[in-house]
């Protein structure tokens, strides 16, 4: 870092898992209201499943909820669960957007934005790897090395090119262009959440689970993914297949973010925290149950990585996709439990 450096004072940074709930951590944190990021993923409504084939598009796994053009999103309710004002700010101006995020970090404010993770130099990805949903923090920059100071999901804060942030913001790469999007808070009101504000978390989530608006969603996507991944070798060729399965165990286990399990494991440690704060020991049980789950998406995480790996992957995709049934069905119970538990 140069001696110039402009860095937001009183900032930071340490492992997280999600990129979302993380940066929300970084940003909570600062400015004085420090709730974990497991309870802020869980406030978030921030668990689902999705799958989705679209044309000119790799087959997709994700385990994010609260992500449709129709959904609040996970910062704002979170934000709402909290007191705290979440606004988002979208441009398709580079030079509006980096006015902007100079001017925030010059106010002694960190930004949290979306880019596409592929274009970051500190991952490692293949170069045809991209991904527009990925979310940080910047906690400073300096002027005339024309770099920013990036926390993401470890300890470390990341020196990036100006520029080469732009493009990050700006890619147009499918799925999820990240359209400069940033965002602002307000934390004047904030406060900790209540036992009503957990309990409509978990109600929110139930709900999408067992009642998605289509079958690509919830426990029916679940269900839905085994059935089109064993019809991959018939519409994807060899290249694109092998690059599909990287994709999806990179979606499932921690090192796309999910803290492993596809985002099992955060909610269920999300659960233990809303057993104190609603007095309801019961959902201890659910928790359990959902952490065990996450072990068989790593299972299934693993299949793929390893299919990834070998001459013939269309070989391997029965056995790898075997668990997704049982997880389907343990999935049903638990958010039928939950749903139950939560009196919705």
């Amino acid at each position: 870092m140069s001696a110039d450096a402009v860095t937001v004072s009183c900032f930071t940074t340490y492992s997280t898992h999600h990129c979302v709930s993380g940066s929300l951590r970084h940003v909570y944190d600062f400015h004085g209201l420090p709730l974990s990021e497991d309870l802020l993923f869980g406030l978030g409504s921030g668990l689902g499943f999705v799958y989705f084939h679209i044309t000119g598009i790799d087959p997709f796994y994700g385990g994010r909820g609260n992500v449709g053009p129709r959904d609040e999103g996970l910062e704002k309710s979170a934000g709402r669960r909290t007191g705290v004002v979440v606004e988002s700010n979208v441009t398709s101006s580079a030079k509006k957007a980096q006015a902007s995020l100079q001017t925030l970090l010059e106010s002694n404010e960190p930004v949290l934005l979306h880019l596409d993770m592929g274009l970051l130099p500190y991952f490692d990805f293949p170069p045809d790897y991209h991904f527009g949903g990925h979310v940080v923090v910047v906690a400073g920059f300096e002027p005339h090395t024309k770099r920013v100071l990036i926390a993401d999901r470890d300890e470390e804060l990341h020196p990036v090119e100006w520029d080469v942030l732009e493009q990050a913001r700006g890619s147009t790469f499918k799925p999820f262009p990240p359209g400069h999007e940033w965002y602002t808070f307000d934390f004047t009101a904030a406060r900790a959440p209540t036992a009503d504000d957990v309990r409509e978390a978990i109600v929110e989530v139930c709900h999408a689970m067992l009642e998605p608006p289509i079958a690509n969603l919830g426990v029916k996507g679940i269900r839905k993914a085994q059935r089109e991944t064993r019809k991959w070798p018939h519409v994807l060729d060899p290249e694109t297949l092998r690059r599909t399965c990287f994709t999806v165990a990179l979606m499932i286990d921690h090192r796309g973010g999910t803290g492993g399990g596809i985002f099992r494991y955060m909610y269920a440690r999300f659960l233990n925290e809303a057993a104190v704060i609603t007095a309801e020991p019961r959902l201890a049980g659910p928790a359990a149950e959902l952490a065990a789950i996450g072990d068989l998406w790593e299972q299934v995480a693993q299949g793929f990585a390893h299919a990834a790996e070998t001459d013939e992957p269309a070989m391997a995709l029965d056995s790898v996709t075997e668990p997704l049934a049982d997880i389907a069905d343990r999935e049903q119970e638990v958010w039928e439990d939950l749903r139950s538990l939560t009196g919705s």
